[in-house]
């Protein structure tokens, strides 16, 4: 029962991890448009944390439940979280070749740039109504260019780097999950009952 239960849990892993993966993707994408089209620091800095973060998280708690359902409502902890764990790493497989290798190379190859310019942009907005002096400012936007600077001539190196990273977050992830969602089945068994009843 519990080979069959873990079989289930793969099978119904990968479709739940897909459907996840693209409506993720999706707003990922919607995120950078929203900050490319905007001067507002407050928006610039929220929508990455409202957009990549929370949004993902809660996505992620709905599609763990859904996923328990689909598998008939009950899991244990090992069972949970090798089934949240696939479908968070479906999820992020999808992301990242849609939104990565697709979008960032293909449809906006000029991503980061883009990026940097409404970053410099805000920043300097915003430290310009504060009456920050102008060697302050300059030597902000020169911080947040180095830090695009990495970004765009990423090495295969600090690409695998990151991959390890995001997979060890989403295991972490899982298990935070996993202990939140599981819900074991415990089975009456009247025999184990009978014969558990001392004898007189």
């Amino acid at each position: 029962m519990s080979e069959e239960l873990d079989k289930s849990i793969k099978k119904n892993a990968v479709p739940v991890g897909l459907i996840m993966g693209i409506i993720v993707t999706v707003i990922s994408i919607l995120s950078f448009y929203v900050m490319t089209s905007t001067t507002s620091t407050i928006l610039i800095s929220a929508a990455p944390i409202v957009l990549s973060v929370i949004i993902p998280i809660i996505l992620a708690v709905i599609y763990s439940k859904q996923l328990r359902t689909k598998i008939g409502g009950f899991w244990n902890f090992r069972q949970a979280t090798s089934g949240i764990f696939i479908m968070l790493l479906i999820s992020f497989a999808v992301q990242f070749v849609v939104r990565d290798m697709v979008f960032a190379k293909v449809i906006e190859p000029d991503m980061v740039s883009k990026m940097e310019t409404t970053m410099v942009a805000s920043v300097t907005l915003m430290l310009e109504k504060s009456k920050v002096s102008q060697e302050d400012i300059d030597k902000q936007i020169d911080k947040i260019q180095k830090s695009f600077d990495e970004q765009k001539n990423p090495t295969i190196g600090k690409q695998v780097q990151a991959v390890a990273i995001n997979t060890i977050f989403l295991f972490v992830l899982a298990l935070i999950l996993a202990a939140f969602l599981k819900k074991e089945n415990h089975t009456f068994n009247l025999n184990d009952e009978l014969e558990s009843e001392p004898t007189v």
